[in-house]
């Protein structure tokens, strides 16, 4: 069985969702337990009995707007993503699930999981939908503001065994994320990284990437520093929210409009619907020794159960071990 651990109260509407997902998950995935962390009396007010589902009992939750992650990591042993992280990093369990402050499990992840021996800098990578109806991996989302050109040609290696395995993308391609498509544009940093990439036998590199072609893009993972990724992200989110609001807007301002919605309100869902971080679960942090995914905030207990499926893609599909097999072939071809 896959072992998944639940932070049961992190996140704006825990701990309903999160039982409600877990419930979801026992029920269409056979080979998964889940062990829910978080405060027993409030789980239970949720939870149906089922004898893959445990509860182990933490009394405090750390807020979504921590101040001082790394203190509150390190001060609080007996908060629920802490003993969630615990277990993962004694393996106890395989793989965790938060939807918790995001740095707060950044931080938690590097101090108790930690990273791959070998592996420079972790990245977050969401995956995004495309305008063909597929995904793209997008990172790095948030975790380095600076980076370095070796640093990214690992992160994009992660990502190809990702999209392969998990995705079922038989040759990632990899793009890099700039201002034009030509070779010599952007910063330093973006000339050097496609020096890299281009010279590399590791993946397929389809070469700049424009952010005007992000959901239309011809490369099935968009690659940053942390800075450039999350804008690209955080823009894609707004402008789907914007032009939602905007479409309701005008199709509510006459009654040929409220016909034409009505006509096509089920297109409308399906474009909410693919739009939707929920569809995906939450992103993978990569470079870790052990899976971590973390879920959006808001994430309601359809997201949770895509963060948990997810999450037992991952282990069951050995990600992280092809990854780390690779670290250390690199690590001993260069002591060779």
């Amino acid at each position: 069985m896959i072992k998944i651990a639940v932070d049961a109260m992190g996140g704006d509407y825990a701990p309903k969702e999160q039982v409600l997902g877990a419930m979801r998950a026992v029920k269409e995935i056979d080979d998964i337990e889940i062990i829910l962390y978080g405060k027993e009396t409030e789980i239970n007010k949720f939870l149906k009995p089922n004898k893959r589902i445990k509860i182990v009992n933490a009394d405090y939750i750390i807020p979504m707007d921590e101040k001082n992650p790394i203190g509150a990591i390190r001060r609080h042993k007996d908060a629920s993503m802490v003993m969630a992280l615990d277990s993962v990093a004694t393996k106890e369990n395989d793989a965790i699930v938060s939807s918790g402050a995001t740095q707060a499990l950044i931080a938690g992840a590097h101090i108790i999981i930690k990273r791959m021996k070998g592996f420079k800098r972790t990245a977050i990578a969401p995956v995004i939908p495309t305008i063909d109806g597929g995904q793209a991996i997008l990172l790095d989302t948030g975790a380095n503001l600076q980076i370095k050109p070796e640093h990214m040609l690992q992160q994009a290696y992660f990502a190809t065994i990702y999209a392969n395995k998990i995705l079922g993308i038989k040759n990632p391609r990899v793009g890099l994320i700039n201002i034009g498509t030509e070779k010599g544009k952007g910063r330093e940093l973006d000339q050097e990284v496609f020096e890299l990439f281009a010279n590399t036998d590791l993946f397929e590199f389809s070469g700049n990437i424009e952010p005007k072609t992000i959901l239309e893009p011809n490369c099935d993972i968009l690659i940053s520093d942390g800075f450039t990724a999350n804008i690209v992200m955080k823009t894609i989110e707004g402008t789907a929210k914007g032009m939602g609001k905007l479409l309701k807007k005008n199709l509510m301002s006459s009654f040929s409009g409220k016909i034409a919605g009505l006509l096509a309100k089920k297109n409308l869902q399906n474009f909410k619907k693919q739009m939707s971080a929920e569809e995906i679960g939450g992103a993978v942090i990569y470079g870790l020794q052990k899976p971590v995914i973390k879920a959006q905030g808001a994430s309601k207990s359809y997201g949770f159960f895509n963060g948990i499926r997810q999450a037992a893609n991952i282990v069951r599909n050995q990600v992280f071990e092809t990854v780390e097999n690779y670290i250390k072939e690199e690590s001993s071809d260069k002591d060779d």
